[in-house]
């Protein structure tokens, strides 16, 4: 039975189809995307794995991770206190407070929060926009979500090659046209690119998505994998995305 009193006005619990875990948003401010449920589908997560998700959100990664994984321990950081704090109603509905830690907290602070070489494997789905283009409003809930404007692509690749061990992955999930910029900060931090996995919304459409995972210290050998076709017609998930992804 869902605790409805954890619910704040304008809020929802939607049902994430795994395990029988819901997630609370509010269709006001921010909701999770197609982005999110393909970042949880294409990480390995190793069992026992201590993980950290950067820019959680509303939390519906280390929720999705806690469903499909058997990862040890799951931290998630995430800067607006709205967000984190309904990613910690979230994790207390779904009673997960053993598997999943969420903080109010600036990715720019992780190594000195968590600990340097902390981490199994960190997790990220950052802003896609650099600072300043097509921003309105700075101050939004959804203009942080979607824009440089706390933190950028540099300090969320420093900072995770801070907390991870050697041998430490970082799966990401961007936009294709920073995939170059992408490229030379992981390649600055010592996190090497070891798969990328394009996402395309038609079958003849050119991608709007990319999955990166990247080891810390890791040899130079790159894989390019299939790309992820999410709908098969309009409206009409493909066979992949309802079969790997569950939806």
């Amino acid at each position: 039975m869902i605790d409805e009193s954890l619910l704040k006005p304008g809020e929802r619990f939607d049902d994430l189809e795994r395990n029988g875990y819901h997630i609370i948003q509010n269709p006001e401010k921010f909701c999770f995307g197609m982005d999110a449920v393909l970042l949880s589908g294409f990480v390995r997560i190793k069992p026992g794995d201590k993980v950290l998700d950067m820019c959680t959100g509303t939390g519906i990664i280390p929720l999705l991770l806690a469903a499909k994984t058997q990862a040890g321990h799951i931290y998630a950081m995430e800067i607006q206190p709205e967000s984190a704090d309904m990613a910690q109603r979230s994790v207390k509905v779904n009673r997960l407070e053993d598997k999943i830690t969420v903080e109010e907290g600036d990715v720019r602070t992780a190594a000195s929060r968590y600990g340097k070489n902390s981490m199994d494997a960190v997790t990220c789905n950052p802003p896609y926009m650099p600072f300043g283009k097509g921003l309105v409003n700075p101050e939004s809930a959804k203009a942080i979500a979607r824009h440089e404007v706390l933190c950028t692509l540099e300090q969320v690749c420093s900072q995770a090659a801070a907390v991870l061990r050697e041998g430490g992955r970082l799966f990401m999930v961007h936009r294709p046209g920073r995939l170059s910029e992408i490229i030379l900060n992981l390649s600055d931090n010592r996190l090497e690119p070891k798969r990328i996995k394009f996402v395309q919304p038609f079958a003849d459409k050119k991608p709007n998505m990319v999955l990166i995972e990247a080891v810390k210290g890791g040899g130079r050998e790159l894989i390019v994998e299939e790309p992820v076709i999410v709908f098969k017609e309009k409206g009409v998930y493909s066979d992949e995305i309802r079969t790997v992804y569950g939806y």
